[in-house]
């Protein structure tokens, strides 16, 4: 019985080593874990307007981002994830800004700059005004088949975090197919992920047509001036094919999740990245040129509320993206690879604003020929990646169209645009091509019209 006894508490002590040998090793992933959880409940709570619950059981429930404990403060309006007591991170809503994780550094009773906004009221149906949309059936669409697919990208066993939350399917500007899944509906806010990347992108489309900026342009970094980056042009950085070494990786300790989750200034990672090729030879995706390309940006500018104001005053607001925000980091950046929310017509608009080649209702926000621009393959890229937004001119989607082009987001989130069937295709989800057949569901749609 002793000896029995001592194998048992052998057993439990190389089971406690070998939790504290797991912990240990992984640690530092910790921070980012905790970061994660801290920074989406915020901004699920506070800019998405969505419970402590609903983002526990959904948006945050999946490994290893499960394991973390969250405690919000609805009036101070914070958040406080940990694992086990382990590496508290805390997250702050910022009103007009959005989310932030915080340091020891911040003082939290300080003021926050926030852009100014114009939500112009149309009195016209959706998608050029806020009223209903009258009742219009075309005759070349087969309804029943457009709403099977649509439904058929929801889960139907109660798990649909695995599977889709909201498509909208926009046929000669008209809504023809809109769902929801539980909890959600189309005043929710929803987060584009890396569509941000295409809207930061529309930004310098809008810059370009006031002849405030050539794409051409060597890339105002003052670090590059003395070495070979200093070729680097912006358009090399809208096309990803700058040179620059970088790690896009969201299951480790990469580049990308150190910025998002550790940096106070995530404009200036991909700055200290050294040249690996030169611009034009290598296409590599990556969060920090994004980034990057929102810091020049901001410099463009005599002030900082003119940065704050542009990208709403000359875009996201003339079109009526009126619940579209985008987050800043923490010093007051905008997060130009991640962080922008709009419920799922907003984006919607988006997708019509390129699908009409930048004429919104009349107004030319953009050059018509910046379509042309972003939907130029990327050299090296296969025809998968124009500037800033991702193309199928290299058939990643076989059965789709080849002229369609997208703003696609981590987890699944898509804006499709399809010219020649004068179609846009608005998808999210908390899964993508792991867990939906894309290509099927296009296939589907655009077969649905005749």
């Amino acid at each position: 019985m002793r000896r029995f006894k001592k194998i048992i508490g052998i057993v439990f002590l190389l089971s406690f080593i070998g939790i504290g040998v797991a912990v240990l090793l992984n640690y530092p992933k910790l921070t980012i874990l905790t970061g994660y959880s801290a920074k989406h409940m915020n901004s699920s709570v506070f800019v998405g307007n969505r419970t402590t619950a609903f983002t526990d059981s959904v948006d945050n429930n999946f490994p290893p981002v499960h394991l973390a404990d969250d405690v919000v403060n609805i009036q101070e309006k914070t958040s406080v994830a940990s694992v086990f007591g382990l590496k508290k991170r805390k997250a702050i809503y910022r009103g007009g800004v959005g989310s932030v994780l915080i340091n020891e550094d911040y003082d939290e009773n300080s003021s926050t700059q926030v852009p100014n906004r114009t939500r112009i009221k149309t009195e016209m149906p959706y998608p050029f005004g806020e009223l209903s949309q009258k009742d219009t059936v075309f005759d070349n669409i087969d309804y029943q088949k457009i709403n099977q697919t649509v439904s058929s990208v929801f889960d139907t066993n109660g798990e649909y975090l695995n599977k889709t939350r909201a498509v909208l399917v926009l046929y000669k500007d008209q809504i023809i197919a809109e769902k929801y899944a539980e909890g959600l509906n189309k005043s929710s806010r929803l987060l584009g992920w890396s569509m941000t990347k295409s809207v930061l992108c529309t930004v310098y489309g809008v810059l370009q047509k006031q002849g405030a900026i050539n794409m051409n342009n060597k890339a105002p970094v003052e670090a590059w001036k003395n070495d070979n980056r200093k070729e680097i042009t912006i358009n090399n950085l809208l096309q990803m094919n700058c040179g620059l070494e970088w790690e896009e990786d969201y299951g480790s300790l990469s580049d990308a999740t150190k910025m998002l989750y550790l940096d106070t200034d995530m404009t200036t990672s991909q700055i200290h990245k050294k040249a690996i090729y030169k611009p034009g030879e290598y296409w590599y995706y990556s969060s920090g040129v994004s980034n990057l390309l929102s810091g020049i940006l901001r410099k463009h500018f005599d002030n900082y509320q003119e940065y704050l104001d542009y990208p709403y005053r000359e875009f996201i607001d003339k079109i009526g993206m009126n619940s579209m925000l985008i987050e800043t980091d923490l010093a007051g950046n905008y997060v130009g690879s991640s962080y922008a929310w709009a419920t799922v017509r907003d984006w919607g608009k988006f997708g019509l604003l390129y699908l009409h080649k930048g004429n919104w209702n009349g107004q030319q926000i953009f050059d018509p020929e910046w379509v042309d621009y972003v939907t130029t393959p990327s050299p090296t890229s296969e025809g998968d990646y124009g500037a800033h937004f991702w193309l199928n001119a290299g058939g990643f989607y076989p059965d789709a169209p080849r002229d369609m082009f997208s703003a696609n987001g981590y987890q699944g989130q898509r804006v499709f645009i399809i010219p020649s069937k004068d179609l846009v295709i608005v998808r999210f989800g908390l899964i993508g091509d792991a867990g939906v057949d894309f290509n099927t569901f296009l296939r589907e749609i655009v077969g649905a019209i005749k």
